[in-house]
């Protein structure tokens, strides 16, 4: 992310169109074609409940994408809505450090959590399932985050 002095409008524009806009614009599209008992499942980060330093676009984006969730789970019942939050994940996202700093980065971001490690794809994918087989949960965020919220 950026720090508020490295803040431009493009950079928010960037960020908020790669993780809300792209996504509303996924939900709309998908709406027609799923029916009444469909659920859809968006994607957010721990930042929207807790920043930091460097993190304002961060969590201002991961905040909308929740409050947006909440919004569309009542206006598209029965279709129910809900968001995985996560936390820092080994992903593709940090394919930009290189391999060093990523580990490196890895290894002192688990020495701050709870669990004592940073998730792997298969801790979200657990998440995202089971919000997708929960009939009766809608407008929920399952935190996906280590501890990062407790930590």
């Amino acid at each position: 992310m950026a720090s508020l002095t490295e803040y431009t409008a493009e950079k928010a524009r960037e960020l908020f169109g790669l993780r809300l806009f792209h996504a509303l614009d996924a939900v709309r599209l998908a709406v027609p074609h799923l029916t009444p008992h469909g659920s859809i499942t968006l994607t957010s980060g721990s930042a929207a409940f807790k920043g930091g330093p460097g993190w304002t676009l961060g969590a201002a984006v991961c905040g909308a994408v929740v409050s947006a969730a909440r919004s569309l789970a009542v206006e598209l019942v029965p279709i129910r809505v809900n968001v995985v939050a996560l936390g820092v994940l080994r992903s593709p996202v940090w394919s930009q450090m290189s391999e060093a700093d990523r580990e490196e980065m890895y290894a002192g971001l688990a020495d701050s959590l709870p669990l004592g490690r940073v998730g792997e794809p298969d801790d979200v994918a657990k998440a995202y399932l089971a919000l997708m087989d929960q009939a009766y949960v809608t407008g929920s965020v399952s935190v996906v985050d280590g501890g990062t919220l407790v930590a």
